[in-house]
């Protein structure tokens, strides 16, 4: 079957891309379009040209796998087919789907741009550390003015049909593709190239360029494609077409030789192959339609709230009318935030509320498909609770708990139907954080866990396969993380050092600072669980629980291990002097540390504990743990996350780091046996079977 066919209606040639999946702009994509806008050059009885695609989309963008070989740069490049396409006659693109990245700096090469109402439209290159590289930022800064170019190639969002149209990005929204384009093509009036338009550059205030600059270093948090499109649109208001087009080809070979573009390649990936779970259950995977939430606490609102959002009816249910008055508040409270920072419209906020349904008794709970509790982490509660909703929900429904560490197969054993029974475990602050690990118990059935996951997908999350383990992946990683800056802060380095150094490194907040927000109270109750199974020879840092005793329990008491004045985090003497005297207490030898130790001391044992998490079972893939990390914790994606990065600067290192801290700390420091393994065979990752 040919890639590109082409059809004439009243001397319009229609050329129609059938490239499925998403008709990305692959050699042989490309080598039709050229073949095909040629031929339609060259024949005198053609007027002009129609490009629109087959199947559910149009050009969706360029093939990722092909990007990454280079096989972008294999002739007919998509910049030959541009040419052919503006140096040619009168077209127009016809939109469906949506038209991202260079299928929509290919619609943007036509003279005319037309969509059906339900397109979407964007240039999302700067996800992928990459600037739109074939005259995005030179045709759309030319066609909608500069502070549209920012926007949209800086956010990467993408935009409504109606909204592209309003901004100049297209010319119509047309009922249909079969013959409204060509119809609109022999009516139109005559247009030039965008690249020789100009008519929206003028009276551009240099100030444009400086803020966006201000606002995005602070953004981007270490990202180098934002300032690259700056530059690019910033230099399409001062050069000519051709000129504008060779900026923007240096700083896209620029981003695309360097090592972030990579890396958020690697994340992108990642994320799609997280969604796939081990084994292969039913394809018919259930619809969620009514679910329950044990517990209208923080957690319990935002995850019903969640819920709702999706079009899911939802009903909380919690011990009492005073509990379930609370509940009301807090979700009134979240929709109130979420309009007046404009992530809902009124009318959506008041549909998903109307959804939200309240109850003091199981019984309410009948008909679901779904429950999720999220009920505070007490075993015996916890235990009473999923017996509750045994007795009453039907027997095809799933019954999660939302526990950030309890043991998933005890709770299930409370049940009659323990495979019906799985993890959820949702991120806090659930309604904004997008993890949530979807928990596989001994029993745990397939077909539940493919609902489970199908289901984080339809939330709008980033869901991850994990094992039955304490912490589970994304907790029992991250207490390598913050159990360094512990014991860093034992040997003589103050909160505010290594908390720079870790947002330095991009993460949004340090793990000291983290702490502090978390509540160092809470922190020591998860500690004082864990301190019960911790081999004699490990041991804790006591610097969480020296703070709470001084009444030091972080931002919600006014001190932790920083001051907090109005907000503002500041270094506080009396927490140094903590420290300083619980270091006295243990005998540790204090020294002073460069920034590079303690970067490595944070972000190694990562590495370590995750190759740990792989050969249990725990992590189904090294990736997975790059995935959690970034969407739990902000992990910065341009560095790809923990394990590409342990693998990308080299397994030696992380081994040679863990043995020495082994020899300190307790055999849980040590490397882990698969490091060893892969540093001896030379494997990665994938290689090892992970």
């Amino acid at each position: 079957m040919d890639v590109v066919t082409v059809t004439r209606q009243d001397g319009i040639a229609v050329l129609c891309v059938d490239y499925p999946p998403v008709n990305a702009l692959s050699v042989a994509v490309r080598k039709g379009l050229a073949e095909a806008i040629a031929e339609a050059n060259a024949d005198p009885a053609i007027r002009g040209i129609v490009i629109r695609a087959a199947g559910k989309t149009f050009i969706a963008g360029a093939d990722i796998k092909e990007l990454g070989q280079g096989l972008h740069l294999v002739s007919p490049t998509l910049r030959e087919v541009q040419q052919l396409l503006e140096n040619g006659k009168p077209s127009v693109a016809a939109i469906h789907g949506t038209a991202l990245g260079g299928g929509l700096e290919v619609a943007l090469t036509c003279t005319h741009r037309v969509a059906l109402a339900d397109a979407r439209l964007g240039l999302p290159e700067v996800k992928l550390g990459l600037l739109p590289g074939a005259g995005g930022t030179q045709r759309l800064t030319r066609l909608c003015g500069p502070e549209v170019a920012l926007d949209l190639c800086l956010s990467g969002r993408q935009v409504k049909a109606a909204e592209a149209l309003e901004l100049g990005l297209i010319d119509a929204i047309v009922p249909d593709l079969d013959r409204a384009p060509a119809a609109f093509l022999a009516t139109a009036a005559p247009a030039p190239a965008i690249l020789l338009r100009g008519d929206r550059l003028a009276d551009i205030d240099q100030t444009l360029f400086d803020d966006a600059r201000r606002t995005w270093s602070r953004k981007a948090r270490g990202r180098d494609a934002p300032a690259e499109i700056i530059g690019a649109i910033e230099a399409a208001c001062g050069l000519t077409g051709e000129e504008g087009l060779r900026a923007e080809r240096a700083a896209f070979d620029r981003l695309y030789a360097g090592e972030q573009h990579p890396a958020l390649v690697h994340a992108f990936l990642a994320e799609r192959q997280a969604a796939k779970l081990p084994g292969a259950p039913d394809p018919s995977i259930p619809v969620i339609s009514r679910a329950g939430v044990i517990g209208g606490g923080l957690m319990g609102a935002g995850i019903a709230a969640v819920l709702a959002n999706a079009g899911i009816a939802v009903t909380i249910v919690d011990i009492d009318d005073a509990a379930l008055s609370a509940a009301r508040e807090r979700i009134a409270r979240l929709y109130a935030g979420s309009v007046s920072r404009g992530i809902l419209s009124s009318d959506d906020a008041g549909a998903a509320r109307a959804r939200i349904g309240f109850a003091t008794d199981y019984a309410a709970l009948a008909d679901i498909d779904l429950a999720i509790e999220a009920a505070p982490e007490i075993m015996d509660l916890k235990r009473r609770i999923f017996a509750a909703l045994d007795a009453v929900a039907p027997p095809h429904a799933i019954l999660a708990t939302n526990t950030s560490s309890l043991d998933i197969d005890a709770i299930a054993a409370a049940t009659s139907r323990p495979g019906q029974v799985i993890g959820l475990h949702f991120f806090s602050p659930a309604n904004i954080m997008k993890l949530v690990e979807v928990i596989r118990g001994r029993a745990s059935a397939p077909q539940a866990l493919a609902t489970g996951m199908k289901l984080v997908q339809r939330l709008g999350k980033v869901g991850v396969s994990v094992g039955n383990y304490d912490g589970f992946l994304a907790n029992r990683t991250l207490q390598f993380y913050t159990g360094q800056a512990e014991f860093l802060m034992e040997q003589g380095a103050s909160p505010e050092q290594i908390d720079r150094v870790a947002e330095a490194f991009g993460m949004p907040m340090g793990p000291v600072a983290m702490r502090d927000m978390a509540g160092l109270d809470v922190a020591a109750l998860v500690r004082k669980v864990r301190a019960l199974s911790l081999p004699p020879e490990e041991r804790l840092s006591p610097l969480i629980e020296k703070m709470v005793e001084a009444g030091r329990l972080g931002q919600k008491s006014g001190a932790g291990f920083y001051r907090y004045d109005n907000g503002k985090r500041l270094p506080d003497p009396e927490a140094q002097a903590i420290i300083d005297d619980a270091a006295r207490a243990l005998g540790v030898e204090r020294r002073s540390f460069d920034d590079d130790e303690i970067r490595d001391r944070l972000f190694l044992p990562i590495v370590n504990e995750g190759a740990r998490a792989l050969e249990d079972g725990t992590a189904t893939r090294a990736s997975d743990i790059d995935v959690a990390w970034i969407n739990g914790y902000g992990f910065p994606a341009h560095r790809g996350g923990p394990m590409y990065g342990g693998m990308k600067h080299g397994l030696q290192r992380v081994i040679a780091l863990a043995d020495r801290l082994g020899a300190e700390l307790g055999p849980r420091w040590k490397a882990a046996d698969l490091l060893v393994r892969m540093a001896r065979t030379g494997e990665d990752w994938r290689a090892a079977g992970y």
